[in-house]
């Protein structure tokens, strides 16, 4: 797989001293744990980029602003925004059941298209799922947090198994009757595409949403272990023999989250996207309108959450996503007229320890950006695992 090293050559905007706010939050960030962070905010005020803390694990030079990251679940939103391109070729139907495609899965033919990228089917999430009753359900092996993921790291996983196991467990209720984050679903919706299409899910992106946008720092690694050069590196944390053991976990191999959270961009290109996706540069009206179309229960339209800024703030689409270590922000006004990408990088443990410093994050740069300087809400797709 080549990747080019988008934007290394342009210049890059500075901290001018109208935006020490944002400066001052992305430090602050930092300081709450995490190793560095990059932001980059594009609206009526121009393009601010900032960077904060380290690359490396105790050096002292900070990430590369236009460097690449691991986006976790932000991956969803690029597969809901190609099976929505397939649907306006007239390839696929949101309202078609999958199995229509995928009769060889036994998927129940109950469940949509539209479920998948809604997380309305009820299937297994393959990376860990909890009963009704709150009873924690484990899911494939390299889920298994602590040294065992470390080891196990570059093991390659095809789709298939991960959907096998999914389908081997309860469904969590019965399709479309109610609402669970489940990575399953966009297994899934890759198996989908690549059956409808003839062409492999990384083909397809590229025809129908990275090569016209010129996403050039953005690509689905499907097994390759690396991250291209500039980027800052990520790391996982575990105990081993009564001993705390912190490894760089930057090179492992992604088809253990798969289209769930593969993929691999620069904060530059998630602008790119987000802002010419909410813009309609991508899908037609009636689509993008289906997809900021919000579930009741979680605020989840079709691969975007859609929430309120704060006060005064308006409405905000996003996804966010963390994995091993690596994680991204992507946030829009419904219009792309304004947008924030930001890339983390921090050390990660079983424990997700940064979880919760991850959300007030979040919502301290949401309510800055959106809100008017007050905190507004966040979306909940954290770590992928």
């Amino acid at each position: 797989m080549s990747i080019t090293q988008a934007g290394q050559n342009e210049p890059t905007p500075r901290t001018g001293p109208d935006r020490p706010e944002l400066q001052k939050i992305i430090e602050e960030i930092v300081d709450s744990g995490f190793v560095g962070m990059t932001l980059r905010v594009n609206d009526e005020r121009g393009e601010w980029v900032g960077s904060a803390g380290a690359a490396v694990l105790g050096g002292t030079a900070e990430p590369p602003v236009d460097g690449h990251v691991r986006i976790g679940s932000t991956t969803k939103t690029f597969t809901a925004a190609l099976v929505l391109r397939l649907v306006a070729e007239g390839g696929l139907e949101l309202d078609a059941p999958v199995a229509d495609h995928l009769p060889e899965s036994g998927l129940d033919e109950r469940i949509t298209v539209r479920m998948l990228l809604q997380h309305t089917s009820g299937v297994f999430n393959f990376t860990g799922d909890y009963d009704p009753d709150g009873t924690y359900v484990p899911g494939i092996a390299a889920t298994t947090a602590g040294r065992e993921w470390v080891e196990n790291r570059f093991t390659t996983y095809r789709p298939q198994e991960l959907v096998e196991l999914a389908l081997s467990k309860p469904a969590r209720f019965e399709p479309g009757t109610d609402w669970s984050y489940s990575n399953t679903n966009y297994v899934l919706a890759r198996l989908l595409i690549e059956k409808a299409t003839g062409h492999t899910y990384a083909e397809e992106l590229q025809r129908l949403v990275l090569g016209p946008l010129g996403l050039s720092g953005t690509a689905a690694p499907t097994t390759w272990p690396d991250v291209p050069e500039p980027h800052a590196h990520a790391y996982y944390r575990y105990q081993d023999a009564g001993r705390e053991e912190t490894v760089d976990v930057t090179r492992h191999n992604p088809s253990w989250i798969s289209t769930g959270g593969d993929m691999i961009s620069t904060t530059r290109d998630l602008h790119t996207f987000v802002s010419a996706l909410m813009g309609g540069r991508l899908l037609p009206a009636p689509l993008l309108a289906e997809m900021c179309t919000p579930h009741p229960k979680a605020g989840y339209g079709l691969g975007v959450f859609v929430q309120d800024a704060g006060p005064d703030g308006g409405t905000v689409i996003s996804h966010n996503g963390g994995i091993a270590g690596h994680a991204a922000l992507m946030y829009s006004t419904p219009d792309g007229g304004r947008t924030l990408t930001a890339s983390l990088n921090y050390v990660d443990d079983a424990a997700l320890s940064l979880g919760e410093a991850f959300q007030k994050a979040t919502q301290r740069l949401v309510g800055e950006v959106f809100g008017g300087g007050r905190a507004g809400s966040a979306d909940a797709a954290g770590p992928a695992r």
